[in-house]
This record gives structure tokens, sequence and C-alpha cells, in this order.
């Protein structure tokens, strides 16, 4: 109960109200009571079932009068900007010469979380991002993705960069307490190693020109290493090589037929 009222942004006293009225309206028990908590019924199973598949009719009505009305329906897709150019670059050319009358939104998110909770909120129907993602959420892996250290020129490592070279490297890392920070805290722990913390920021725009100015490097994915080597940076792999798995995600609900041609789209021309 705690859990679903934060997600509404609603007091938990004032969600335990709501359903106790749509129990007395209903006249039927959804949630069993006890000392350790609720458990949903069979009835409270049944009209969940039900209502679900209402709502995603609704959802598809709403889009079916978007297209009317419009003569072009609209795709949202959400993504953080390290995945942006691949997006931009393969998916949404092959889709929209298929699909002229689509019009297509990228939805700019900060990071993993950011792409997680646009789904969520109905901000986006579709979102590009790495692996894994919350259980509530459906994964169509399309990808690997090669993580990569991108440098500055003129430090002395060899093409292949062994992690363990990572301890006491100077970093522009992830800010603490973001999800892809504590992964690459994991990641330093699994190797023993402590990099030396040169910035810590989510604004990816300016990673590039940041690590050329402060003589810092920084762990990105292989695919967007044709701008750093256009902005005069060296990018070499790892030993042993990452790897991040990039997914197209969506809610567990029927989705819109834009979407379904988006990922039948994606899925034709991508493994993982």
């Amino acid at each position: 109960m705690t859990d679903a009222a934060r997600s509404l942004y609603i007091a938990q006293p004032a969600l335990s109200r709501a359903i106790r009225d749509l129990e007395r309206e209903l006249g039927m028990t959804l949630f069993a009571r006890s000392g350790r908590g609720v458990v949903v019924t069979a009835q409270g199973r049944r009209v969940v079932k039900l209502a679900k598949e209402a709502l995603e009719a609704v959802h598809e009505i709403e889009a079916l009068a978007t297209q009317t009305h419009s003569g072009a329906g609209e795709l949202r897709i959400a993504s953080p900007p390290s995945l942006e150019p691949g997006l931009a670059g393969r998916l949404l050319p092959v889709y929209v010469s298929e699909h002229p009358g689509v019009r297509v939104q990228i939805v700019r998110c900060d990071g993993r979380d950011g792409v997680v909770n646009a789904i969520r909120e109905q901000r986006a129907d579709l979102g590009l991002t790495d692996l894994p993602v919350p259980a509530d959420l459906v994964s169509h892996p399309l990808e690997r993705q090669e993580i990569v250290l991108v440098s500055p020129p003129g430090l002395d490592l060899p093409d292949v960069v062994p992690i363990t070279r990572l301890n006491g490297m100077r970093l522009v890392l992830p800010p603490p307490g973001s999800a892809r920070r504590r992964e690459f805290d994991q990641l330093f722990a699994t190797y023993g190693v402590r990099p030396s913390v040169a910035g810590e920021t989510d604004e990816r725009g300016g990673w590039l020109t940041a690590i050329r100015a402060s003589s810092a490097s920084l762990l990105w994915y292989r695919g967007m290493s044709d701008q750093a080597v256009k902005a005069g940076l060296v990018v070499r792999s790892l030993d042993p090589a990452l790897r991040r798995i990039i997914a197209l995600v969506h809610a567990r609900r029927r989705l819109p037929g834009m979407a379904q041609d988006f990922l039948a789209v994606a899925e034709s021309g991508t493994a993982v």
C-alpha cells in the first residue's frame, strides 16, 4: 500500500480510504486484510484484470482519436543522450521510411532511471535504454554495446587498457546515488580499483569538452566513439571487455499499433 501510494503521489491513508469506498460501491472484498498486510482476493484479481483491459481499450481509443484528428499518429520514444545517436541514425530513418505518416518524438531522459519514469508516467510509449530495468517493464534486447575508455591525447596508455589501470586514473563519473554510478562503483569494487574522481555530472552534452580540458577520461559506449574521435580524443577498449545490452522497453500493456510497428522494425534489423 505504501509503495502504491508513493507511485500515485498520494498519502497512504487516502489510498486505503479510496479502496474501502470502492469495495463498498462494488459490494465485494478486493483485499483481505491481516496483521501482516493485505492480500488481493480472487475477486480482486478478476477486477484488476478487467480494469487493465478497460484502460488498455481507453488508451487505444485515445490513440485512434489522435490519429483521426491529426491525420497522423505520434510515437513517443524515451532515450538518454548517450543512445540517441543510434536511435536517430539507424532505427528512425528505417521506421519513418516505412511509416511516413507517423510523427516521432524523442523524449530526452536522464539515464536509465529517466527512461523508466517516462514509461511509467506514460510520457513515452517506448524507451531505449541499457538493461536491467524493473520487472514491471517488458524489454526487447536489440544489441550489445561495448563500454570503452575515452581519453584526451597524450596519455601513456596501451591500445587495450586493463581495467586495473583505472586505479588512480582521473575519471568523469555520474553523480553519487545514481543508478549508473552504483554500477560503476560495483565494477570498480569487483576489480579492486579506485579511480580519482575528476568530475561528477550527468550533463553528457559537455562531457567531451570537459575531459579534454581536464585531462580526465570517461567510460562511454562504443556507439558514441565517432563523436569522441571527431573531437580529437582517443578511444580504447578495456580488458576484460565490458558490454551492456541495449533494449527497447515498454509497460506491461497492449502497445499502440505505431509502437508495435517500431518494435518490428527494430527487431528485424538487429540482434543481441
